[in-house]
């Protein structure tokens, strides 16, 4: 397994893990770390493509699983649809929410519709379990998911130009962590382009939540990027970034503007409230972007296409900052103002 991306880190932070990078693509230079939009079936709901563009975004994550019944490997959906599913190692049996009709996501249909999108950066179907799952079933699904990332390998018939990574799962036992990253490094002498961390960030404990990724990030090639799964916090992007992730993807940042809400220093700003029906104040002062050159503070559909561009560059601004400054001081900056009750968190995620 080869693919065609490079990555280069080109700076760190002499106190954490952050560090800097670049990912370049044949078609396209991506500086780490980074945060994707998710455009759950290929496109971004409330932002338009020229407002993505000038923000800088390159990448873009879609789902294969919705994408294959409407037109990520899916893994997530054996969470989000556990009603409509049951899994085998043949793979997993879903009925569709659309037509009710029953489709087998394996690991080979799952490439198959990713090597037919032509993404990029293709993911290996894993077993997901929810992340308080404890007992035998999240060490089946651990080793299942090494296994199946054998049978993506075998199926990806465009090996040299996408990138297929691999997911490190085992919930949240240590043990497990360590072995699903041994294992995939094991198998990936085979050269994965990179590397991702699934099955976190489903409502465990924060301190539970960054000692995993902590561990899950130390077990993995340094000279490889790291792609930390559904994780959209700003919160928990700077701190996952000073553990060492490169990459980050939620669906957070727009699903909440589109219901209409704007982060602001020390909370959110609910726009939907009837006192700002009549209010043309600036939603914050000194701010450039298109929401506020708008001067529209309402609920009405052009607020919730301007809502997402303001929210996207609020949780991936603070990142290189980190790492090229040399420093924590951006970190504690960023808590001190923006979320002064979550302080504590800062010092206990300092693995």
């Amino acid at each position: 397994m080869s693919g065609n991306l490079k990555f280069e880190v080109i700076a760190r932070c002499h106190v954490t893990k952050a560090r800097a990078g670049v990912l370049n693509f044949p078609k396209a230079v991506v500086e780490t770390p980074v945060f994707m939009p998710v455009g759950t079936q290929g496109t971004l709901k409330g932002i338009l493509t020229e407002q993505l563009k000038d923000l800088g975004y390159n990448l873009l994550l879609s789902n294969t699983y919705h994408l294959g019944h409407r037109p990520d490997s899916g893994g997530f959906q054996m969470v989000s649809l556990a009603k409509l599913m049951n899994i085998s190692e043949e793979g997993v049996h879903f009925i569709s929410p659309h037509t009710k009709e029953e489709m087998l996501l394996s690991p080979e249909r799952s490439i198959e519709i990713q090597n037919s999108l032509g993404a990029d950066i293709i993911m290996q179907l894993d077993d997901v379990v929810p992340s308080l799952t404890v007992g035998p079933r999240v060490e089946e699904a651990m080793y299942r998911s090494v296994r199946w990332l054998d049978r993506c390998i075998a199926a990806n018939r465009r090996p040299n130009e996408q990138n297929l990574f691999p997911i490190v799962q085992g919930g949240l036992d240590p043990t497990l962590r360590i072995k699903s990253a041994q294992e995939f490094s094991e198998i990936c002498q085979r050269n994965c382009p990179g590397y991702a961390v699934g099955g976190l960030s489903g409502g465990e404990d924060k301190n539970q939540f960054w000692r995993m990724v902590s561990i899950s990030g130390d077990n993995l090639p340094d000279c490889k990027p790291r792609y930390l799964m559904g994780v959209g916090f700003a919160v928990d992007l700077l701190v996952c970034v000073a553990l060492g992730m490169d990459m980050f993807d939620c669906v957070f940042p727009t699903r909440t503007a589109r219901f209409g809400r704007a982060l602001i220093p020390g909370g959110s700003l609910n726009l939907k409230k009837a006192k700002y029906s009549t209010d043309f104040k600036s939603i914050q002062e000194g701010c450039d972007c298109y929401t506020y050159y708008a001067n529209e503070r309402d609920s009405s559909k052009y607020s919730k296409t301007a809502l997402p561009e303001r929210r996207l560059p609020y949780v991936v601004g603070k990142f290189n900052a980190i790492c090229r400054h040399k420093t924590l001081m951006p970190v504690k900056t960023f808590f001190d103002i923006y979320q002064p009750g979550d302080r504590k968190y800062f010092k206990s995620s300092q693995v």
